[in-house]
């Protein structure tokens, strides 16, 4: 629907109905980097396509790359056409939106809010998933500040299985009861649900606690960091196939005076392991340095990170939680399109780390100035050892290429 009426919009400002669209639209993608630029999503003004295209009203259309073969494809909620392009290093490829009847597509990118856990809400693609805490988890008075990361082993949906399975009324009934007479068998009946134990897609080992968890920002006041709290409202804009798009809005904070509200639309694309995200922070009276971060859980001297400010990126080697359970390293990181001025690890004294942080040593951040009525974008995200990244090194060239990209993004035109 969708699509049709962007088309629709489109027509009615050309004044056309007829189709004059000959071979279509073609659109070129041209990579300026010395990259090879696989499976990268691109964007194109759907309203500009449909101008050009000039199809009747009840046509449907597909994107084709030079060799006929059909992509998948997405209209976003903001009338962005978007598909996956692959580009040699310094070249070009061509793809052509023309009329025709789309093949089915399969759902990647998706998500949703899960009530029955205190709000969560959880996303995912092909590559990795993720969450975020909600209200009826700040109801309970634990603190939760930061992104979670689900790892995961396969290309097809696997949190709402996931959350069903750990949450099933009946099961945690029988648990429940088990737990009076046979804790063993609870402990048993219990591993065979959990999302915390790996059942061949992945699981839940990423400790967040009362830290930035997997890549949060947070105003920097006073020389110390304004906690963001569990998101106060939200509208799911995308749900596939190739994106998730949420925007959360936060509770009003009090900043030297003023009553700030946080506002974060986070999208995770099909093939990446980064979520793209754009914040701002409205009624903040005077620029603020702010942070984004990934918390640290070993001492520094046995971290495996890696930053940059120059270029733009920070990456952490996590060592999961329950080490000893053959849970992998989970590999999160952070990517900045802009100029960053300062990335580098901040540890906790011993009373916040024991005391206030939940046993975390640190944080690795990076540190940005932000101005009243702009929008601070960002990359964040993560990797699994058990799920294309053998080595930290691996991850590390990941993040570095990802901050090279975003900052030489794809260049694409209309013809």
């Amino acid at each position: 629907m969708k699509v049709k009426n962007l088309i629709f919009a489109a027509l009615a400002v050309a004044g056309m109905t007829a189709c004059n669209c000959g071979d279509g639209v073609k659109i070129t993608v041209e990579n300026p980097t010395a990259l090879d630029r696989q499976n990268e999503m691109v964007e194109v003004d759907m309203a500009a396509v449909a101008a050009k295209l000039q199809l009747p009203d009840t046509a449907q259309f597909v994107v084709v790359d030079a060799d006929g073969a059909q992509l998948p494809y997405q209209v976003t909620y903001d009338g962005k056409l978007i598909f996956q392009a692959s580009v040699a290093p310094n070249g070009k490829a061509v793809y052509t939106v023309k009329a025709g009847t789309p093949d089915p597509v399969a759902t990647v990118a998706c998500g949703k809010q899960y009530p029955e856990r205190v709000d969560d809400i959880a996303w995912e693609n092909d590559r990795t998933a993720y969450r975020m805490y909600g209200p009826a988890l700040q109801a309970t008075g634990e603190q939760a500040f930061g992104y979670d990361v689900w790892v995961k082993s396969v290309k097809e949906p696997v949190v709402e299985a996931r959350y069903a399975s750990e949450l099933n009324p009946e099961t945690m009934a029988r648990i429940a009861e088990l737990r009076k007479t046979d804790p063993a068998a609870a402990d048993a009946l219990y591993n065979s649900v959990s999302y915390h134990v790996d059942h061949g897609n992945g699981l839940d080992c990423y400790k967040v606690g009362p830290t930035l968890g997997g890549g949060t920002t947070a105003l920097v006041v006073d020389g110390a960091i304004l906690y963001p709290y569990c998101y106060n409202t939200y509208e799911i804009l995308d749900n596939g196939p190739l994106r998730f798009t949420v925007r959360a809005v936060y509770n009003p904070t009090d900043v030297n005076g003023a009553s700030v509200v946080e506002t974060r639309t986070i999208s995770l694309d099909a093939g990446s392991q980064l979520n793209k995200t754009v914040v701002t922070y409205d009624n903040l009276p005077a620029a603020l340095p702010v942070v984004a971060g990934v918390v640290l859980h070993e001492p520094l001297a046995d971290c495996h990170y890696t930053v940059s400010a120059e270029e733009g990126y920070l990456s952490y080697a996590d060592p999961t939680d329950n080490v000893n359970n053959n849970n992998g390293i989970i590999y999160v990181g952070c990517v900045f399109p802009d100029a960053v001025t300062e990335a580098k690890p901040v540890m906790f004294d011993e009373n916040e780390k024991n005391n206030v942080r939940g046993g975390a040593d640190g944080h690795l951040l990076a540190y940005t100035d932000y101005q009243p009525d702009s929008e601070l974008v960002y990359y964040w995200g993560s990797g699994w050892s058990k799920y294309g990244f053998d080595t930290p090194e691996a991850w590390d060239s990941y993040i570095r290429n990802a901050a090279l990209a975003v900052r030489n993004p794809l260049q694409v035109t209309l013809q």
